[in-house]
């Protein structure tokens, strides 16, 4: 297949399943007569405390600075020193381009960092996923922490999405995704035995595992292990803002929180741009189910959460690749 058809069709699927799943969600927004739903959100939208909206916007971004003081620390042992400044601004442009590209903003965050600061594209990415492990077991710490904390209500509601099956003898099935990660590994291993006498090839691998095993030659190991807590405890407050911006779920309490944090985080591991519709579909029904809030205000507050944080991530990230512009320009000018 022409590799442009294949990048098109993966688009077109990729919209198609948004749209099929923000249309699924906004059915179980159910209004009055007269009333459209657009309103219903708008009027939802008016009567939340901007205060606690914007103490998530502000969160975000002081958990973004210190992702990109993290990521510095892990480029330090491969000898490149980055600024913060560019750390920052890369970071901030690999979650704008996210929302255009599923998975993406990896990638290019490294070339941003690249043009800035000249750090090797290889050796970064390879950072990039040392990050990404880190990021997953403190992801699977916080949901573990939810399931202790609301393990009867979260069982529920999983239970009813039949994400988890259990034979006759309660034995746990292996889930789809352990094969896939197996599937992964052993075409890692095949490339490496196909592509081993390519010196190019053998020149990235080599900088993408210097990258890689950075994290053993931390100077600092305990502030790695600090701003990596600090990163999600922050996550957590940014969702802890969002319940309490809105009457209907106020006071609802922490346990709740980490319930939507762990339902929302499953949403978000869905390779849709940003988590659109998958977030939409999921997480309106636990709050109805566990928590008791109306479905109409379910589904508004989670349309009007996402609206913000995608609105965010959209300006800051904009703002960014500006700057990152500007100076890349300007530093080509002055070498010149």
């Amino acid at each position: 297949m022409n590799p442009l058809l294949k990048k098109i069709l993966q688009y077109v699927l990729i919209l198609g399943a948004t749209g099929a799943l923000l249309w699924v969600s906004l059915r179980g927004l159910q209004v009055g007569d007269g009333e459209s739903k657009g309103a219903f959100i708008w009027s939802m939208w008016q009567r939340s405390d901007k205060l606690y909206l914007f103490a998530m916007f502000i969160l975000y971004m002081i958990s973004n600075v210190a992702r990109a003081e993290r990521w510095r620390m892990l480029l330090r042992p491969s000898g490149n020193q980055v600024s913060l400044s560019a750390s920052f601004l890369s970071v901030l442009v690999g979650y704008l381009i996210n929302l255009v590209v599923p998975r993406g903003g990896e990638v290019s965050r490294c070339y941003n960092l690249y043009k800035l600061d000249r750090a090797p594209v290889e050796v970064s990415f390879g950072t990039v996923v040392v990050e990404r492990i880190i990021d997953v077991v403190c992801l699977l710490l916080l949901v573990a922490l939810s399931f202790y904390v609301e393990w009867d209500k979260l069982k529920l509601f999983l239970d009813s999405l039949g994400i988890f099956t259990t034979n006759e003898n309660s034995t746990f099935h292996v889930p789809l995704w352990a094969y896939a990660a197996l599937a992964g590994m052993v075409l890692v291993v095949a490339l490496w035995f196909v592509f081993r006498k390519n010196d190019k090839l053998q020149k990235v691998l080599s900088g993408f595992k210097e990258g890689l095993f950075s994290v053993g030659r931390l100077e600092r190991p305990w502030l790695f292990v600090f701003y990596s807590v600090l990163i999600w405890f922050l996550y957590f407050s940014m969702s802890y803002c969002v319940v309490e911006a809105f009457a209907e779920t106020r006071g609802l309490g922490v346990g709740a929180v980490l319930t939507i944090f762990a339902v929302g985080s499953i949403a978000m591991a869905v390779p849709l741009p940003g988590g659109t519709g998958s977030y939409h579909t999921l997480v309106p029904p636990a709050l109805v189910m566990l928590y008791h809030v109306k479905l109409s205000s379910a589904t508004a507050l989670v349309f009007i959460f996402h609206a913000w944080q995608t609105l965010i991530i959209i300006a800051v990230g904009l703002i960014s690749f500006i700057i990152s512009t500007i100076l890349i320009q300007w530093r080509a000018r002055q070498s010149k």
